[in-house]
């Protein structure tokens, strides 16, 4: 992977999320956040 020039990807890798519109990219962040939640509470 790439390093992410947009700004958009919470690991600093290019995922792709430069071509969402603002509402599917904060869709996909959030999606993305309650996912590492969870991985930090099975911890």
């Amino acid at each position: 992977m790439a390093e992410c020039g947009c700004g958009r990807s919470p690991t600093g890798k290019c995922v792709g999320w430069h071509g969402l519109s603002e509402e599917q990219y904060q869709e996909k962040k959030a999606a993305y956040e309650a996912k590492q939640a969870a991985k930090s509470a099975e911890n």
